[in-house]
């Protein structure tokens, strides 16, 4: 094998130890970040859901509804009903975080109006992914199990279907990325925030925008975890 083993464990384990740090650090960034500028009421004194109101109509969007959902920063778009749901700490606050939260989600509607080509294609591979999801760690498992060629064909299996997973968490950067700029060009256009709050929302968008990067370099890291493992087999 190529990989070595320290007190049981084998070293890529490194790996995974790696991305969870990483995750760990971004999610303690968006919480902190968002924590600090909630405390910050707008000068326009809108709530989160007056804002979206208002990015909206700005966009010519009249068909998609607002809606307030339980829980703290689960914010999220759903092109299937055209629904923008904003959470606890968004949809009735006056701050700035809250303010630059809901016009990110409205960033997305827009993408979806104009077919913002990333948002459409991780709109196709959500059936891919999900099931990659679902069947890649039993088959990954089932395969470390047994060590005959089949135990080695389902391993690659389900590195197959988690490369799936992994492809729909890089395709969603550039959308959650993009869907950041127009929020922060549509609340500048139209002054909902003035010239002193909008770097305040950046940084919250930009602390935001890093969960998705952690969370696709721990998937990517874990991906060169099993091919390794994978590799290490096929050796032996």
């Amino acid at each position: 094998m190529r990989y070595g083993y320290y007190g049981g464990w084998d070293s890529t384990y490194f790996l995974v130890v790696i991305g969870a740090v990483i995750c760990l650090i971004a999610s303690a960034r968006v919480k902190s970040t968002f924590h600090k500028y909630s405390g910050r009421r707008n000068a326009s004194n809108l709530t989160g859901a007056q804002a979206a109101e208002r990015v909206l109509y700005r966009a010519g969007i009249f068909d998609v509804s607002i809606r307030h959902v339980s829980g703290n920063l689960t914010d999220h778009y759903d092109p299937r009903n055209k629904t923008l749901n904003l959470s606890d700490s968004v949809y009735g606050s006056a701050s700035v975080a809250a303010v630059g939260v809901a016009a990110h989600e409205c960033g997305h509607a827009i993408q979806h109006q104009q077919k913002y080509a990333p948002l459409t294609l991780r709109s196709a591979i959500v059936p891919v992914a999900n099931l990659g999801s679902t069947l890649a760690w039993p088959l990954i498992v089932l395969g470390l199990l047994f060590s005959s060629s089949t135990g080695s064909l389902l391993l690659n299996l389900g590195i197959l279907c988690f490369s799936f997973a992994v492809l729909f968490q890089l395709v969603t950067l550039p959308v959650e990325f993009n869907a950041s700029r127009r929020a922060l060009a549509i609340l500048e256009d139209t002054g909902i925030l003035n010239s002193s709050e909008l770097p305040m929302t950046r940084k919250v968008l930009r602390a935001a925008a890093l969960t998705y990067v952690a969370g696709a370099a721990a998937s990517i890291l874990q991906l060169i975890r099993l091919l390794i493992l994978s590799g290490g087999r096929n050796d032996d």
